[in-house]
């Protein structure tokens, strides 16, 4: 019987070897440092070792930004034994000529540690082509580990050498994750992993319509740039939504024309999804995805997009605690329902379209600790308490970072912020402004009420409007990964961005061009209003051209509360506590009033895509 592996003994307090300080090789080393680790790059040429020391001493303090980490240290030596002694990981990411890989895995297997995890970074060979002169102990230690081109891309695939313990692949996911790396394990030996082998296909189509004529390269990446990123196109969830029967279809007409082999398309569809009447969104039995899985506003994408709408309730024909609604509402304003009513003061909305889930926060009673935490399908069923009354005081707006399945929510009364994961467990708080003292006066001064998360920069925002009216708002950030040894209420990376703002409430960021987004319901001239302002690459404030340090998008708002960016289509909406949903461009400019209703109150707002 196989013995259990075991994790490398002490691992923390070990060094990581990377074998080649080439260009990727030194991006590899900054990533391990940044998460607290020692890193020894191995490189026989002198000035291979020198640039990698220069490229880590200067941006390992970026790349723990997302860590949390104080940077651990890091060194670059000629010598092999020297770099692996006493390691926990090798990565070896020396040239891509199979017989020096083949070798270099040899010799570690002598000079490494006998406990210590060895993994390849190479693109294009899969390690078990490189184990031919290690024994069956070595071969059950080692594994690719490819890297793409950190920081700009933080994924790592893991995969089998077909000897691999299995047990490492948990192992190293955690370890990636603490990382800030994105890790995915390939399910068997695959040339090429998971994503070049994607990266494969399309290029070599692309490639064979420019060489039919068919297109020129600008048009193809014009709609590329339509279809798959402004569109947020995703390719499993758009082959079941098309359907798998019209899928096979289509591609049984590439085979007989082209004479391609029908085995892993035409073929594997119709055993293994279509002759079970599993079509994709169109049936019960679901597609790609179990049904269970399949959002249920996938339809035609031609339908009229929705949006969900939180209506606190406390504007009703008989108003109480627990009137609030959440509504369904076309994108035009001209339709809606009610899909949930009954709710004790919802507040802060979510979705996440991938599992078919909205998220959303109730307050509860003012004055009582009774707030809580819900779930349920986008059709309002299902409904899943997250956070039990009780547990927290009075939570507001509601963020998600899709990647690690984390919401994040605010807590107005209790001045708190906390995390927990999508089925609710892991509650932690990860800013506490008071402690267990919540009878001061002076706490209003605290009170955290919206939030947001970017996970491209490794940080939360969240904002402490102040007293009503007061002009003392703050919008504050801190790490995604608390500083080790640091608590909730110590933690020195919190930091505030901007001050003096009326009443800042909901915040949303858009990463890609690292702008901030947020209402305030303070007085006017500058509240009632829509703002944004631009954070640097290290997630701060970014230095403009107005005394204000941000800029007004709109006013004129009923007491702004909610926003929601609809990107793709250049849109931004808004809700007020007047009752009405707003839709803007993302400068600002051509607000219209798409909903409004005397008895409605509303709150967050989520965007269903279609």
């Amino acid at each position: 019987m196989r013995p259990t592996w075991q994790p490398p003994q002490d691992y923390r307090s070990r060094p990581v070897a990377i074998l080649g300080a080439g260009v990727l090789g030194r991006r590899v080393g900054c990533i391990w440092a940044s998460a607290g680790y020692s890193v020894r790059l191995r490189d026989p040429s002198e000035q291979q070792r020198a640039d990698a020391i220069t490229y880590i001493r200067e941006n390992v303090e970026a790349y723990s930004a997302k860590t949390g980490k104080t940077p651990g240290p890091f060194e670059a030596v000629e010598d092999m034994k020297e770099a692996v002694e006493n390691a926990w990981l090798v990565i070896e990411a020396v040239p891509e000529k199979i017989e020096l890989k083949t070798a270099t895995f040899a010799e570690l297997e002598t000079a490494a540690p006998q406990d210590c995890i060895l993994a390849s970074n190479s693109s294009s060979y899969k390690s078990s082509e490189m184990i031919s002169k290690v024994n069956d102990q070595t071969k059950s230690r080692i594994l690719n580990m490819h890297y793409y081109m950190p920081p700009q891309c933080m994924i790592v695939e893991l995969m089998t050498d077909g000897y691999t313990s299995p047990e490492i692949f948990p192992f190293m996911v955690e370890r990636s994750r603490e990382a800030a790396t994105l890790p995915y394990v390939a399910r068997k030996e695959s040339t090429g992993f998971i994503f070049n082998r994607l990266w494969a296909a399309v290029k070599r189509e692309i490639l064979t319509i420019i060489a039919d004529g068919v297109s020129v390269p600008e048009e193809i990446d014009s709609m590329w740039l339509e279809m798959f990123i402004k569109g947020e196109t995703i390719p499993c969830r758009m082959m079941d939504k098309i359907g798998l029967d019209t899928v096979a279809f289509i591609e049984n007409h590439y085979v007989h024309e082209r004479g391609l082999s029908p085995e892993n398309t035409v073929d594997f569809l119709k055993t293994n999804y279509l002759d079970q009447g599993k079509l994709g969104d169109k049936c019960s039995q679901g597609g790609l995805y179990a049904p269970d899985d399949k959002p249920t506003t996938a339809a035609d994408p031609l339908k009229q997009a929705e949006l969900l709408v939180l209506d606190v309730g406390l504007s009703a024909s008989t108003p109480n605690t627990t009137s609030g609604q959440i509504l369904k509402l076309t994108t035009d304003g001209k339709s809606y329902e009610a899909i949930l009513t009954d709710q004790a003061l919802p507040d802060g909305l979510a979705v996440d379209q991938t599992c078919g889930r909205m998220f959303w926060t109730c307050m509860g009673v003012p004055g009582k600790p009774d707030g809580a935490v819900y779930s349920a399908k986008l059709d309002g069923s299902d409904i899943t308490t997250l956070v039990e009354p009780g547990v927290v005081n009075t939570p507001k707006q509601l963020s998600m970072d899709h990647q690690a399945q984390k919401i994040y929510f605010c807590d107005r009364e209790g001045c708190r912020v906390y995390r927990c994961s999508f089925d609710g467990s892991d509650l932690e708080v990860l800013v506490d402004n008071i402690g267990d003292d919540l009878t001061s006066q002076e706490t209003i001064h605290d009170w955290c009420v919206g939030v947001t998360v970017s996970p491209a920069l490794g940080k939360f925002y969240w904002t402490q409007k102040g007293s009503p009216k007061g002009g003392n708002g703050r919008i504050f950030c801190a790490n995604i990964v608390t500083p080790e040894g640091q608590s909730m209420s110590s933690r020195n990376d919190v930091q505030c961005i901007l001050s003096g703002l009326p009443e800042p409430i909901d915040l949303e960021i858009e990463e890609d061009t690292r702008t901030l987004y947020w209402t305030d319901r303070g007085e006017i001239p500058w509240g009632n209003s829509l703002n944004k302002t631009s954070l640097n690459e290290a997630g701060l404030l970014l230095s403009v051209d107005t005394s204000r340090d941000h800029e007004i998008l709109t006013r004129g708002l009923n007491e702004a509360i909610g926003l929601k960016l609809d990107v793709p289509n250049s849109h931004i909406y808004l809700t007020d506590l007047g009752g009405s949903v707003y839709r803007c461009n993302l400068d600002g400019t051509h607000k219209e009033r798409i909903f409004s209703e005397d008895q409605r109150a509303f709150t967050g707002i989520a965007l269903l895509k279609s």
